[in-house]
């Protein structure tokens, strides 16, 4: 472990401007919920039609995880913040590690300081480090904000160590997968995918879809038996530390088993001749085949869950007393809870296909900056040319994509609740498919115009997301919700729907493609 401490340094110097956001956001997500829940939810009866709300719909158990008490602010608070928290930061601690150990092999940076006097677990244990470094920060400056906004000192502090503790182990998560991947990008996917696992078994438990012991079988699930502001039990913060220990023990043993630039899993030998793109359509969608198939295997693994889910009201409105209050006044009827939770599945669904139609928008820009655009430009392919066939991949793939999950979760759906028209969930996932295009386009127009502003992209799904499931909740205004374009979808299957939002979101993607190709045809390419 020769020079560790110097090279943590080092990295903590170069990556604390990629760190200080997500720790940032984090702590925003936490602080905005003590600071705006007594605004909104000023008395008792705004607090139980908040907890009948959430027990209605399966989907925000999915998302967020149990409501153990929402009568507080602090309650409030950890329901809200705890999931998204804990995942935002496993994906802060997987990219530090990836990026400082993996990543700098690839790109031989770290074949010139291993030249030096530098251990041979120096490396990998300043890239772990900086991750636990940050995943502390983070609980540190997250619990800090909480309390001075109004939170309770307890209850803020638990639920900030449970953004540690997450930090930790899928620290531990990405220090073994940067042994078994072959290069940067595949221990990235390993780590998120092993993320991603964790998160989706732990939703499907909490919105009812699984038994109550099978929460322990994700390291996320863990975190929601902390139950902060609803018990505080220690305990499984202790088991989050023995995992990360152990997983970074692993990674240490793989470590010195293979080679240095190579992966302990090998990479397989390729075709005796290489594959030739007889077309620009054909070299493209070789550039993103492999992504597509594993997008393709996860909407149907998602359809799936969303379709069990979709049957689950009966059940919880039986085990929720505020949930039988509101249909008992005459607020809802069971089947209409059902829809209503259908179209909030497929608007998830619908933020899916736009997340992968924007990494397939985020691979040129990778491919621009990596310099192999260049000389594809240099041969008789015109820009547009090019543009066109990565925009027509970003927008088919989230098309057929979310036909796909949607037809999943329909046939599942079906099969177990006959009120559920398994005809209806379809038309209605075609209906939410030009949402999605609008995020993407959006992606579109800032690489191809502006590629240093190519983050709007992705914030652009981000906003859409967090207005899709909370705006509701906090009863914004039309105005502030119509800014998702998943508002904007009709109720196709209503008895006369109003398909007038499908139309400005037509123009709305036409007008961004536009900015794109324009922009694209005149800049210069970096």
């Amino acid at each position: 472990m020769t020079g560790t401490r110097r090279l943590l340094v080092a990295l903590a110097e170069q990556d604390r401007a990629s760190i200080a956001p997500w720790v940032a956001l984090i702590t925003v997500l936490s602080a905005s919920s003590v600071l705006v829940y007594p605004w909104i939810f000023p008395d008792a009866a705004s607090r139980l039609e908040l907890a009948a709300t959430v027990g209605a719909n399966p989907a925000l158990g999915l998302i967020f995880g149990p409501a153990r008490d929402l009568s507080t602010a602090d309650g409030f608070n950890a329901w809200r913040a705890l999931s998204l928290g804990g995942f935002f930061a496993a994906l802060m601690a997987i990219f530090a590690v990836v990026r400082n150990s993996r990543a700098l092999e690839d790109s031989g940076q770290a074949e010139l300081v291993a030249a030096g006097v530098l251990g041979r677990g120096a490396r990998l244990g300043a890239a772990v480090g900086l991750a636990a470094l940050a995943s502390v920060a983070l609980g540190v400056v997250s619990a800090l904000v909480t309390v001075l906004l109004g939170g309770s000192l307890v209850d803020s502090l638990t639920l900030s160590a449970t953004f540690t503790a997450s930090g930790l182990m899928f620290a531990g998560v990405a220090a073994v997968a940067a042994q078994l991947g072959s290069d940067a990008r595949t221990a990235s996917t390993l780590a998120v995918v092993a993320l991603g696992s964790a998160f989706l078994l732990r939703g499907w438990v909490d919105a009812g879809g699984g038994a109550e012991w099978m929460r322990w079988l994700s390291p996320l699930g863990w975190m929601h038996e902390v139950r902060p502001a609803a018990g505080n039990h220690w305990l499984p913060l202790l088991a989050a530390l023995g995992l990360s220990a152990v997983l970074v023990a692993v990674a240490v043993a793989l470590q010195s088993r293979r080679d240095f630039g190579q992966g302990v899993v090998p990479v397989a030998p390729g075709p005796a001749r290489g594959r030739a793109a007889a077309t620009l359509t054909g070299f493209v969608l070789l550039l993103h085949r492999g992504p597509l198939a594993s997008w393709a295997v996860a909407f149907v693994v998602v359809g799936a869950v969303f379709g069990t889910l979709a049957t689950s009201v009966g059940e919880l409105i039986a085990e929720n007393p505020t949930v039988g209050v509101l249909i008992a006044a005459g607020g809802a009827t069971e089947k209409s809870l059902v829809l209503q939770l259908v179209l909030t599945l497929l608007s998830l669904l619908g933020t899916l296909a736009a997340v992968l139609g924007v990494q397939v928008v985020m691979r040129l820009r990778t491919e621009e900056v990596a310099h192999r655009v260049e000389p594809v430009l240099g041969t008789a392919v015109p820009r547009s040319a090019l543009l066109l066939r990565h925009a027509l991949v970003a927008l088919v793939a989230p098309a057929v994509a979310m036909l796909l999950g949607g037809a999943v979760l329909a046939w599942v759906a079906a099969s177990q609740d006959a009120s559920v028209g398994a005809g209806e969930v379809v038309a209605q996932s075609v209906a939410t498919v030009p949402a999605a295009w609008v995020l993407v386009a959006l992606a579109l127009a800032a690489v191809g115009a502006r590629p240093r502003m190519r983050m709007v992209g992705w914030a652009g799904v981000v906003a859409s997301f967090a207005l899709t499931i909370l705006g509701p909740i906090f009863r914004l205004e039309d105005w502030v919700l119509g800014i998702s374009p998943f508002w904007h979808v009709p109720d196709v299957n209503a008895a006369e729907p109003d398909l007038t939002g499908l139309v400005w979101l037509a123009l709305v993607t036409a007008v961004l493609l536009v900015v794109a190709f324009v922009g694209f045809r005149h800049r210069d390419v970096d």
